[in-house]
C-alpha cells in the first residue's frame, strides 16, 4: 500500500527510459521487476529502483510506467527494436518570469526554443515560443512530462497536441514517426595514441539522438555513443552524449574528419567537448 506522489520522474539514472511513476509504497530491495499494481489490482508499473536512506524498504520507490513497458514488449516480440516517435523540435522548462512575459498565468508546459527543418513538428506548423500544454487532451506540465506522453504513443499515426501562441489556445496534429538519419551515423570506435581513444563515436542525427537519449534536434555533429571506462577516453571522463566540438583549433563536423584529425601526430591535444548545451576545453599534455 502506498501513494503515487509523482509521474515522469527523470534523472533516477535506472534505465535508458528516463520516465518513472514515484511512490512510497514498500519496494525491497531485490524486487526489480515486481509489479506496482493499484487499488483495482489492475498493473500500473514495473518496479524498478528504490531510494533508501536505510537500505531497507522504507524510502521513495520508482516503478516504468505500463504504457511504456507495453510500447518495449510489443517491439521486442515482433523481432525488432524499440523505435520512439520524432517529436522533431527542443522543449525548454518555463520560469514564472517566461510564463508572465507570454501571458500565462504559471509556469505549466514546455517551450519550443527550436524547430527542426524536416520534422514532424516544422510540418505540424510549431513555431518557436510556442507553449505545448497537452498531448491528445491530457496537460503535461514540464518537457519530460510531454516526452513522456508523447513517446507512449509509438510510430503510426497522429497525436494532437495543444499549444498556447500569442494568447490563444490552438492545436496541432503531429505524425508519429520515427527520426531520420541524416547523415548516415558512420559508428567507429577510436583508437591510438590520443585522448578520445575507447570512445565510439557516431555522426549526430535525429536518429541516434533519440536513441541515445539526448536532444539533439538542430545539432550536427560527433557525438560520442560509448566509452571504455578503462581507456584514455574513460579516464579523460568522456561521457555517453559528448559532442567533440573540436580538435585542436579544428571544428569537427563529421566522424571521417575526425578520425583523419586524429591521425595526425601532436605532442600536446587541445579538445573542445560540449555537454549539457555547455562546451569546455580540455588540454591535455603529450
Amino acid at each position: 500500500m502506498g501513494i503515487v506522489s509523482a509521474l515522469a520522474r527523470t534523472q533516477i539514472s535506472a534505465g535508458d527510459y528516463q520516465f518513472f511513476i514515484q511512490t512510497d509504497a514498500a519496494i525491497n530491495p531485490g524486487n526489480s521487476g515486481g509489479a506496482l499494481v493499484d487499488m483495482g489490482g489492475q498493473l500500473v508499473g514495473i518496479n524498478t529502483a528504490i531510494f533508501s536512506k536505510s537500505g531497507g524498504s522504507h524510502g521513495i520507490g520508482f516503478a516504468i510506467p505500463s504504457n511504456m513497458v507495453r510500447l518495449v514488449v510489443q517491439s521486442a516480440l515482433k523481432g525488432g527494436t524499440v523505435q520512439r516517435p520524432w517529436f522533431g523540435a527542443s522543449l525548454q522548462s518555463l520560469t514564472s518570469d517566461i510564463a508572465e512575459s507570454l501571458g500565462l498565468d504559471r509556469p505549466a508546459g514546455a517551450l519550443v526554443t527550436s524547430v527542426h527543418a524536416r520534422g514532424p513538428a516544422r510540418r505540424a506548423g510549431l513555431k518557436v515560443g510556442d507553449v505545448v500544454v497537452s498531448v491528445d487532451g491530457q496537460a503535461v506540465q514540464d518537457p519530460e512530462a510531454f516526452q513522456y506522453r508523447f513517446v507512449t504513443k509509438g510510430v503510426g499515426g497522429t497525436v494532437e497536441i495543444g499549444l498556447y501562441r500569442d494568447g490563444k489556445q490552438v492545436q496541432a496534429n503531429i505524425t508519429l514517426m520515427a527520426p531520420v538519419e541524416d547523415p548516415p551515423r558512420d559508428v567507429r570506435e577510436l583508437s591510438g595514441p590520443h585522448p578520445l581513444s575507447g570512445s565510439t563515436v557516431a555522426n549526430l542525427s535525429p536518429a541516434v539522438a533519440v536513441e541515445i537519449g539526448m536532444d539533439g534536434d538542430g545539432k550536427a555533429g560527433v557525438v560520442v555513443i560509448n566509452v571504455d571506462r578503462r581507456s584514455n577516453a574513460g579516464r579523460l571522463g568522456l561521457r555517453r552524449g559528448d559532442i567533440v566540438v573540436g580538435v585542436n583549433n579544428e571544428e569537427i563536423s563529421t566522424v571521417k574528419q575526425l578520425a583523419v584529425v586524429l591521425e595526425a601526430p601532436a605532442g600536446d591535444w587541445r579538445l573542445s567537448i560540449e555537454r549539457g548545451g555547455k562546451v569546455f576545453n580540455l588540454a591535455i599534455q603529450g
